[in-house]
């Protein structure tokens, strides 16, 4: 049986934490990969997910340069156990998922910007994520079978992150954290205002 239900948890990263993880993970943890992505997040603006709300998160991103639909199944925010369904396409194919979307009437998102770095550390994947200009957070990540895994990763999750003095995200936090990044550093995606190859020329995707 295939991994496919998240158990992820985040927190915020200032510089110092970033600086003294790294160390940590380059010593003994495993480096995995450095990701530049471009994303749109039309939950927001589905009535009834919006933020707090959505048990369906339903975007598309292009990470180095691969494009890719991505569903997530179940509530988000604080702990998550969310069941993941995705399809990648080609390079260079990131403005035809945005017209196919569009033709969908999913014609509003928020748009994102950012850059992480990956590392696996006690069983755990972390990405240490960048938003530009803006700020820092982690995610800690464990892929398991099925929800009934759930309470025994985030306690796992949760141990770690102590360990290394990370504090993680309440779900009224992370609410509050992604509110303000939308209002301050995520711009909003029209697709009425869409050009033929805005991303490729904008982004190079």
């Amino acid at each position: 049986m295939s991994k496919n239900i998240e158990i992820e948890q985040r927190g915020p990263l200032s510089q110092e934490q970033l600086a003294s993880v790294k160390k940590l993970f380059s010593e003994k943890g495993t480096f995995v990969e450095k990701k530049d992505r471009v994303l749109i997040d039309y939950s927001t603006f589905i009535p009834g997910e919006e933020i707090a709300g959505r048990t369906r998160d339903i975007r598309i991103r292009c990470t180095n340069g691969i494009p890719e639909i991505v569903i997530k199944l179940g509530a988000w925010g604080g702990a998550e156990a969310r069941k993941e369904l995705s399809f990648k396409g080609a390079p260079g194919n990131f403005d035809t998922l945005a017209q196919i979307f569009g033709a969908l009437n999913l014609r509003k998102g928020i748009l994102c910007v950012r850059k992480s770095e990956v590392y696996t550390y006690k069983g755990i994947e972390f990405a240490l994520v960048e938003v530009p200009n803006h700020s820092m957070y982690f995610e800690a990540e464990i892929l398991a079978e099925s929800e009934a895994t759930k309470d025994a990763a985030i306690a796992e999750i949760g141990s770690v992150c102590a360990e290394l003095g990370l504090s993680i995200y309440s779900q009224a936090d992370y609410f509050a954290y992604i509110d303000r990044l939308n209002k301050e550093s995520n711009e909003v995606f029209e697709y009425a205002n869409y050009t033929d190859g805005y991303f490729k020329k904008r982004f190079g995707i």
